[in-house]
């Protein structure tokens, strides 16, 4: 199969690419190396792939002769108030409309990554498809649209498209602004670490291994939304505490108060995705975050 993976350079898409190659399929990837996201690590993840340097909200994109695209370009975070919404809009909302319309016409098959960040501060825990959606962030609102933009797409113009709301990815190479990454550099460097809120928010963390996994399945076999979520649910504090004992090291940690948007809690009902695709997470927290520790501390030995 030949297969068009967008974001190919970035954290989750670079595990896709070199699991698919893995599984002898044709993968091209396409990223725009934004500067939002570390260009250095960026361009270390894309060594060995077939990148496109494309701009979704502003160039032409054609899908002919691919059987499917991962769909999983994006501005990512949830400091999305302010100035800084506009690029939302633009590499998330725009950027996804022009190729979902584009997949329509050339009859390609999409698996979208949206977010738990849809959910906000939702109604149950563990949170369920149906779920009503209550996004707290303008990220999330965007992830958000994103969804109801395939849907209609695939009303009116026929879109093959599969909904995945990712919860809390992590492992090697996850981005350097993300919560994992920057608790394992201040270890390995020996710096304080700034924690935003009280370190009792919780998540459903997922290993990025898991995460391909079930994006693979729902290409193969998905038809509408999956949570696709960790089984271990763990708070800053319990993990910050894990990574000082994986790496025998004590964590100067500062105070901050909660940045705006960000959800208190996220926990995966996976329900559906196990009984519809047969996945199922099977990486303990433990053991992600030392392969986290791992790759982090010899990047940093490397420089």
């Amino acid at each position: 199969m030949r297969y068009l993976v967008t974001g190919a350079a970035g954290f989750i898409g670079s595990h896709l690419s070199e699991s698919l190659r893995a599984d002898g399929h044709e993968v091209v990837g396409l990223d725009c190396f934004t500067d939002y996201y570390d260009v250095e690590l960026k361009e270390e993840n894309a060594r060995g792939l077939d990148i496109l340097r494309v701009d979704l909200a502003r160039d032409p994109i054609a899908l002919n002769g691919f059987d499917g695209v991962f769909h999983l370009a994006g501005q990512p975070g949830v400091r999305s108030f302010g100035d800084v919404f506009e690029t939302y809009l633009e590499r998330n909302v725009l950027a996804s409309q022009r190729l979902f319309e584009a997949a329509a016409r050339d009859g390609v098959r999409v698996v979208f990554a949206s977010s738990s960040s849809v959910y906000g501060e939702a109604e149950a825990y563990p949170t369920a498809e149906d779920v009503p959606n209550r996004p707290v962030s303008p990220y999330g609102i965007t992830k958000l649209t994103c969804e109801h933009l395939a849907r209609a797409t695939a009303r009116s113009f026929g879109l093959d498209v599969v909904v995945l709301r990712y919860f809390n990815a992590y492992g090697p190479r996850q981005r350097p602004d993300m919560a994992f990454t920057r608790i394992a550099m201040c270890l390995a460097e020996g710096r304080p670490f700034d924690l935003f809120g009280d370190g009792h928010q919780s998540r459903s963390f997922t290993y990025v291994g898991d995460v391909v996994r079930g994006t693979i399945a729902a290409m193969e076999n998905g038809r509408g939304t999956y949570n696709v979520g960790g089984g271990e649910e763990a708070t800053m504090l319990e993990t910050i505490a894990i990574l000082e004992e994986l790496s025998g090291r004590v964590l100067e940690v500062r105070s901050h108060p909660a940045v705006p948007g960000d959800q208190r809690r996220t926990k995966a009902d996976t329900s559906l995705i196990r009984a519809e695709l047969g996945w199922e997470p099977t990486t303990k927290i433990r053991e992600g975050l030392g392969a986290q520790w791992e790759w982090a501390a010899a990047r940093c030995a490397s420089r």
